[in-house]
This record gives structure tokens, sequence and C-alpha cells, in this order.
């Protein structure tokens, strides 16, 4: 019975332990500074490390925030962000930060980051925020948390689940967000669903979203806009 007992504590702690994890996994080494030439490097988080003796302050350096993006678009908003992809000093590191520019009414989407946690702040502007709950119990709906954010206010949408951020104002806005991975990617919702390459057979979209296949097909033939 006993052994029974420690079998099941053990379990139980490694469950929780994988779980604990919210973020990338912690670097081993002050830096890894990502480099694409693979001689004489070593392969960490993704990525080949640069030789320390050779790194330099730029693999630390970014610039170019303070540019808004172009919110010309068919959801009026624009992320520039900062991954690892474009700043190789955030390697292991498990951060990340985006630029969200807003045009007058612009969306930034409904979209989940599979790798991250997001805390947002707003600098201009007014902006309705939320999120939605996964896994509702028996009879129950997904929650949904929102809040109307002015300058200054901070909100969190946790990793995974489905978020957005819509200007509710007349002018434009701005929000920094910053992320708890070097590189938590991006899934937008109507893009993946509606505009993956091969198409998802009408059929299972028709009958998941409980229209006619026309509206399926209508949908698929629409251009969704990538605003990354």
């Amino acid at each position: 019975m006993a052994l029974k007992y420690f079998v099941l504590t053990i379990a139980i702690l490694a469950v929780v332990t994988s779980i604990s994890h919210a973020s990338d996994p912690s670097p081993l080494q002050d830096f890894c500074v990502a480099v694409n030439d693979s001689r004489a490097a070593v392969f960490v988080n993704g990525k080949f490390c640069k030789d320390p003796k050779d790194a330099t302050a730029e693999d630390f350096f970014k610039s170019g925030l303070n540019v808004a993006g172009n919110t010309s678009n068919q959801v009026g908003s624009a992320v520039t962000a900062v991954n690892v992809n474009n700043l190789p000093g955030l390697n292991t590191l498990g951060i990340s930060l985006v630029r969200i520019d807003y045009a007058p009414y612009g969306l930034n989407p409904p979209h989940t980051h599979p790798r991250g946690t997001e805390v947002l702040t707003v600098l201009e502007g007014t902006l309705y925020v939320g999120f939605v709950l996964s896994n509702p119990g028996p009879n129950m709906k997904n929650k949904l948390f929102t809040k109307i954010l002015h300058p200054g206010d901070v909100f969190v949408f946790p990793i995974g689940l489905i978020h957005f951020q819509f200007n509710v104002g007349k002018s434009k806005a701005v929000a920094f967000a910053g992320l708890s991975s070097q590189n938590p990617g991006t899934i937008t919702i109507a893009n993946a669903v509606f505009g993956s390459d091969p198409p998802i057979n009408d059929n299972v979209l028709a009958k998941a979203f409980q229209v006619d296949k026309k509206v399926v097909d209508y949908l698929q033939s629409q251009f969704w806009w990538d605003n990354n």
C-alpha cells in the first residue's frame, strides 16, 4: 500500500512540475546569442549560439520601436515584434516585446500565443481588450474576460488563450506588450481556420461552425490579412 501511494505521489509531482513552466526554459549561461552559422557553434533552444568571445553590444540592441506601424490594412492594426528572430541576444532569455499600433476602430484580431503569456500596457488611446477561457465545465460556455483600457493601464493575457484588442476611440492607439517567450508564436484564429494552405475541408468547417457550406466557401475565398 505504501508503495502505491509513493508511486502516486511521484506521478503527481511529475505532472505539477511539467506544467509549472510558463515560459521558455531557464538558460544555463549568461547569454546565447543566436547565429545562423553552425560551424563551431552550440545548438541551444532552437538556435545556434555565437561563441561568447565574439559577442558584441549590437547582438543585444535593436532600434525602431519609436516608429509607428502601417495600419492601412483590412484590420486597421500593425504589430511590430522584437523577438529572437530579429534580436539575437534574446535567445534563451525567455522574453520578447511587441509594439501594436491601431487605427481608429482598428482591431488586433482574436489570436493566441502558444508559447507565451502576454502583459500589455496602453500608451495612447482607448482599447477594449479581452480573452476567453478554455475547457468550460458541463453545461457552461467559455467565459469571456474584458476590460476597457486607458493610457497607463495594464492587462494580462494568459498563455495559449484566445485574446484580442479593439480601438474603441476615434483617434489612433498605441500599446506595448511583453511576452514570456523569446519566440511566442501567433495563431490568428480566422486566418488559421479559413485561410490555411491547403484549405480545411469545407464539410469539416460547415459542421464545426454549424453553417451552410456556401458560407464556408465564401470565407475561405477571402484574403486574410496578417498584421504581424
